[in-house]
């Protein structure tokens, strides 16, 4: 392929190549020496889902795979440890080492839903960083100043403000940095978030005496409330792990506004000029829902939807679950039926209103509820489970 084109093709949907002219020199070399340059895309496993906010660089990754390179897919499990403030004006605690590679695990499934697995290969940082002793990290650290370390935005931020910030907040975009640096990235792809961090990346492999690594910064995209990027931890994500229906349903909830945005970043497409905002949704989850999960559950996902929401039915098929208590609290009855990921959510859950038992809004958190078979308990507009008592009877 010419490399003007295929420089063109990389460029698709990007916010700034740093630089063009390094990466079409990476390209002319790499077909010169008849080998696959190397990609490199982190990600901290701090939530156990991928949302579509993530398939953003994921789906340039993989065309990036179709033009003949590798992806070098980094799980910081390491660096999740250490928490990365990025984008956030405080701290974002760190994970245990249990929940760290829980979330890993999930990863390593979903990933493959958009990339070429022949053509990634999976690491975790903690393979090297985990090694290096107290002497190496403050060598590492001799290669940037705090002055250096202050004019990243969210640091510069909260130091204007007096909020507090932690020395190991700094280790985070050196151990980064350092990453590509024993990966020998050639590019390394990533939200407009992740700027400093990789141009520190840079920095370091020039240090190291490599070729800086191109950096590709790619558009993030907003959550379903329209506002804040797409986040696990502000609620406003869709998991491409959901179901079917949940999926279908959070995209025909966001905001018109945002339409055309979700068109161009996750189809590649632009949004219908001539179709209502309504109808324009209806094919974007239609589409989405058949990418993750094919094209049949596309089709029923878009018939499961116009029944709840427009006939006001119940959906063909609820799944059961089993409960032994006849007597339950109703925090407790959420988590046993998979409706809520812990007894915190939960109650948030039941306070917001978002909680129905027999089409029966329930906003008590400490309501014991008396158990029949057959009940119907709904959490949220599309989750639904049918009460089984005993996992014997009903």
């Amino acid at each position: 392929m010419d490399f003007e084109k295929e420089l063109e093709i990389i460029r698709e949907n990007t916010v700034d190549i740093i630089s063009e002219e390094e990466l079409l020199q990476k390209l002319k070399e790499a077909h010169s020496q008849k080998r696959e340059l190397r990609v490199k895309y982190g990600a901290d496993p701090s939530a156990p889902d991928i949302h579509l906010g993530h398939t953003v660089p994921l789906q340039k990754l993989r065309q990036l795979q179709e033009l003949g390179h590798k992806v070098i897919f980094l799980i910081g499990d390491f660096t999740a440890c250490i928490g990365d403030p990025s984008g956030v004006s405080k701290t974002r605690p760190p994970l245990t080492k249990e929940d760290v590679l829980k979330n890993a695990a999930t990863y390593e499934r979903q990933i493959f839903k958009i990339l070429d697995k022949k053509k990634t290969e999976l690491v975790l940082n903690s393979k090297w960083c985990e090694g290096m002793r107290l002497s190496d990290v403050v060598k590492l650290a001799s290669h940037y100043t705090v002055a250096r370390m202050l004019e990243r935005d969210d640091f510069s931020m909260r130091f204007n403000k007096k909020e507090p910030i932690s020395i190991h907040e700094f280790l985070y975009p050196l151990i980064q940095g350092y990453d590509s640096v024993i990966l020998k990235a050639d590019i390394e792809v990533g939200g407009t978030d992740q700027r400093f961090n990789f141009l520190l990346a840079r920095e370091l492999q020039r240090d190291f005496g490599q070729d800086p690594e191109v950096v590709i910064l790619l558009p993030i995209l907003e959550g379903t409330d329209g506002k804040q990027k797409m986040s696990k931890s502000l609620g406003n994500y869709i998991g491409i792990d959901e179901t079917p229906l949940e999926i279908y349903g959070k995209l025909m909830s966001i905001p018109d506004k945002i339409l055309h945005r979700y068109y161009n970043l996750l189809l590649g497409i632009p949004c219908p000029e001539n179709s209502s905002p309504h109808e324009a949704k209806k094919r974007l989850a239609k589409e989405i829902t058949s990418i993750y999960y094919g094209e049949e559950a596309g089709r029923k996902s878009e018939e499961e939807f116009h029944k709840i929401f427009v006939r006001k039915e119940l959906p063909d098929k609820i799944p059961e679950v089993a409960i032994e208590k006849k007597e339950i609290w109703l925090v407790e009855l959420l988590v046993e039926a998979k409706l809520a990921s812990s007894r915190r959510e939960a109650r948030r859950l039941i306070v917001q209103g978002g909680v129905k038992l027999d089409n029966k809004v329930c906003t008590d958190p400490e309501a014991e509820i008396e158990l029949r078979g057959g009940m119907i308990l709904k959490v949220g507009k599309r989750r639904f489970a049918k009460i089984k008592l005993g996992g014997n009877n009903g």
